[in-house]
């Protein structure tokens, strides 16, 4: 055997000794460096952050349609099939029985939707009668109905639609946005949450950076009073002595780092005084609705107790975008999670939504803003076609609704099916990464160039999948 390996390959018959593979691994090493530099500057959306500049804003791959992205994230799993995807055979077959399973178990038989639909625009797309306000807009609406999620738990779900991977601890939408192209505001946050009145399952790594510095993480803010606790800096010190002080924590901060070179965390972290002292300026006056007219607070339904929690959060929305923040995502009050009474659910999730939908988008095209701002609609999953209980409706991440409207959207647009009953996507399927996809391609982006270089490992939003949606783009 010895002899034939040394026939064929006649390398290994005089091994290297040890001092001639160090000098051959070394010299491995040193072509590794040099094709790196070889390659020229890379654009800046690949660049690794720099200290310092971490939100400095940075050029796209390519021109971009989209600007800022408004998510306007129906949490708790909204059902497709009773609001925007009626299910013909639901009507037909309500009350018989299927081999379904579901998340909490014990299904009961088909259910029809408790809701009347219409078609609605040139496009004629069904929208159910709970939702007439978000129904005039159908035409600058491109609906994906044919999303599917990993997860039936609402946590996984929640961080899969999030970061693309149904796992805590990996970077979120927003925060890969804002690492990829900074922000046009260096007085706010680039990247910013407006939460609901319970609390968000998962918390906070619904908005996490992960492991990018820690600098593009989200920011909560509220959309009524102070945007941040603590905002305002205490009567007693003055302007002149609290800038005194972060010069001197600048300072002291500056010679801190000059001998830890390299650390995007502790650059950011010092970075965030600074940015806090100047969102003192801007920030302040964001949830002062005052400053609008009675009109527009009217068009957002402000006005009513139903819809106010959620117009003030997308009235800050369009406020956010118009002072260049880069990536807003507005949760609903409450949770979609209809598993009993589905028909008094989602009424008063559509009483608390529609108008305020209906404000921003209307109010985005009057301000010249929704040719430049992508808005996206959508739970973490959609609900079953069968009953629980007697008229709720379980779980389902095997086939749900999405819709994107704005910047590079082609209206009226829809792509994929779910089945006959609103089961499983049929036609069409559609990953998470083929969503996140789509949007970083609408802010300009190619989502396989946009990666961070962790554990050895280049990752990206879009993991190692990742399609463009290219029916319903413009």
């Amino acid at each position: 055997m010895s002899r034939i390996l040394n026939q064929n390959c006649g390398r290994y018959e005089h091994p290297a000794t040890r001092r001639q593979f160090l000098a051959r691994a070394g010299g491995g090493l040193g072509l590794l460096a040099l094709g790196d530099l070889l390659q020229g500057p890379a654009s800046a959306a690949d660049d690794e952050p720099r200290p310092g500049d971490g939100l400095a804003p940075r050029p796209s791959h390519f021109p971009p349609r989209a600007t800022s992205v408004i998510w306007l994230f129906m949490e708790g799993g909204p059902s497709a099939v009773d609001l925007f995807d009626p299910k013909p055979e639901l009507d037909k077959s309500a009350g018989k029985k299927l081999a379904i399973d579901v998340f909490n178990g014990n299904p009961g038989p088909l259910m029809k939707s408790p809701f009347t639909f219409k078609q609605y625009g040139q496009c004629g797309a069904w929208v159910c009668d709970r939702y007439p306000n978000v129904a005039r807009h159908v035409d600058e609406i491109a609906f994906v109905k044919s999303c599917f999620t990993e997860s039936s738990d609402h946590v996984p779900a929640l961080y899969q639609m999030n970061t693309g991977i149904a796992r805590a601890g990996l970077p979120t939408a927003g925060a890969w946005v804002t690492y990829g192209l900074g922000s046009e505001n260096r007085n706010l946050p680039g990247f910013v949450v407006l939460g609901n009145n319970q609390g968000i399952k998962g918390g906070p790594l619904n908005w996490s950076a992960g492991f990018l510095p820690t600098g593009y993480q989200g920011t909560l803010f509220r959309s009524e009073g102070s945007p941040i606790l603590n905002l305002q800096r205490p009567k007693v010190v003055a302007d002149d002595d609290q800038r005194a002080q972060l010069d001197l924590v600048a300072k002291l901060n500056g010679r801190h780092l000059a001998g830890h070179a390299g650390e995007p965390d502790l650059a950011a972290r010092i970075e965030s005084f600074e940015m806090a002292y100047r969102m003192q300026m801007q920030a302040a006056g964001l949830a002062d609705f005052s400053q609008e007219t009675a009109e527009t607070q009217e068009l957002y339904g402000l006005g009513s107790k139903a819809s106010r929690s959620f117009g003030g959060k997308c009235l800050m929305a369009r406020r956010l975008v118009e002072r260049g923040v880069r990536f807003v995502q507005v949760y609903s009050d409450g949770e979609w999670d209809a598993h009993s009474d589905l028909a008094a659910n989602h009424t008063g999730h559509c009483a608390a939504t529609d108008v305020p939908i209906h404000g921003l988008l209307t109010d985005l095209k009057r301000r010249g803003l929704f040719e430049s701002t992508l808005v996206i609609w959508g739970g973490e999953f959609g609900r079953m076609p069968v009953s629980q209980g007697s008229n709720g409706r379980d779980h389902n991440p095997r086939g749900f609704l999405q819709w994107m409207a704005g910047a590079g959207i082609k209206g009226g647009a829809s792509h994929g099916e779910t089945d006959e009953i609103g089961h499983r996507a049929a036609v069409d399927p559609v990953t998470v990464h083929d969503l996140h996809a789509t949007m970083l391609h609408l802010l300009g982006i190619d989502h396989k160039r946009l990666t961070y270089l962790h554990n050895g490992r280049r990752y990206r939003l879009t993991d190692v999948a990742g399609n463009l949606l290219a029916k319903i783009l413009a």
